[in-house]
């Protein structure tokens, strides 16, 4: 039986009594996207912003060209040459600076690991599929690189060692010490066709995102195009790979050389990336539920 006097508001019931609210507090709904959805805009890798993963991504890829230039371009053409004899007599003579060139060489390969997942973060927003595949291209090449560098370090167990300098003649030492130089042209063939469709891929989805410049785009697809026209020239016919040289190279410090720079001086657009982001990623089970 109800008290209460006629004319009065009924009085909301405490404690549970009546019937709760089943829905969330408007504090603590989830912020919503701007396509609808519940989602947050997926984050960086460990919260930083996408202008500070550039320049991480800037910083770490010119120390990939100028360890790459040191240890190819330098420390192998001053000290591998044809002749086996005169290559383990560089070698011997030269040591450290071999060394160093190895070292050098293994700080190239370390850096490609956080740049495919960098660029995978920056430009998954544009084509995840695509960045994902880029990634996965990097890492092919890298591991193709790293492999190889364990072969250079043969010419020092030959050279340092009492077993082997007594136990073999001394032309059979200059050949083998030499070999893993002739073969490490041959890996370079093998991985660059690799980092050569890795840049293809970047240079596309530098294309289509909105957050660094086209030009730099342009440069990456001559590139990769040089890469892949090198390699597979050296393969096929070494002699006409020669004629090439040194105006295939150009194209990798121009096209790589600008967008290592722009990304540690400029970083990226972030209100281009935060738009990007922002626009919804579907996948294929978003496709097969959407109406027709």
């Amino acid at each position: 039986m109800n008290d209460q006097p006629p004319g009065l508001p009924r009085l909301a019931p405490r404690n549970g009594s009546g019937p709760a609210r089943r829905g969330r507090e408007p504090s603590q709904q989830p912020p919503a996207r701007r396509d609808g959805g519940d989602e947050a805009p997926p984050d960086t890798v460990a919260g930083a912003s996408p202008r500070r993963l550039a320049r991480i991504a800037g910083s770490l890829y010119l120390i990939n060209i100028v360890g790459g230039a040191f240890a190819i371009g330098i420390v192998q053409t001053m000290l591998l040459t044809p002749d086996p004899a005169a290559t383990a007599h560089n070698i011997q003579t030269h040591e450290l600076l071999y060394r160093a060139g190895l070292a050098a060489h293994i700080v190239v390969t370390v850096t490609n690991v956080p740049l495919a997942l960098i660029f995978y973060e920056l430009f998954k927003m544009v084509n995840r599929r695509l960045a994902l595949l880029d990634a996965f291209f990097i890492l092919v090449a890298t591991a193709i690189e790293a492999a190889s560098l364990v072969n250079q370090f043969a010419p020092l167990v030959l050279l340092n060692s009492e077993t082997y300098a007594t136990a073999l003649p001394a032309a059979q030492l200059h050949a083998l010490a030499s070999l893993p130089g002739a073969l490490s042209q041959a890996s370079y063939d093998i991985y660059t066709v690799f980092f050569g469709l890795d840049i293809l891929c970047l240079a596309y989805l530098v294309l289509r995102s909105r957050f660094l410049p086209r030009t730099i785009a342009i440069l990456l697809a001559i590139d990769g195009l040089a890469y892949l026209i090198y390699s597979f020239a050296q393969i096929l016919a070494p002699g006409f790979a020669a004629q090439l040289v040194p105006w295939i190279q150009l194209p990798a410090p121009l096209g790589e050389g600008a967008l290592s720079l722009w990304l540690l001086l400029r970083g990226v657009n972030t209100q281009h990336w935060t738009g990007t982001a922002d626009t919804p990623v579907r996948g294929p089970s978003q496709q097969a539920q959407a109406p027709t």
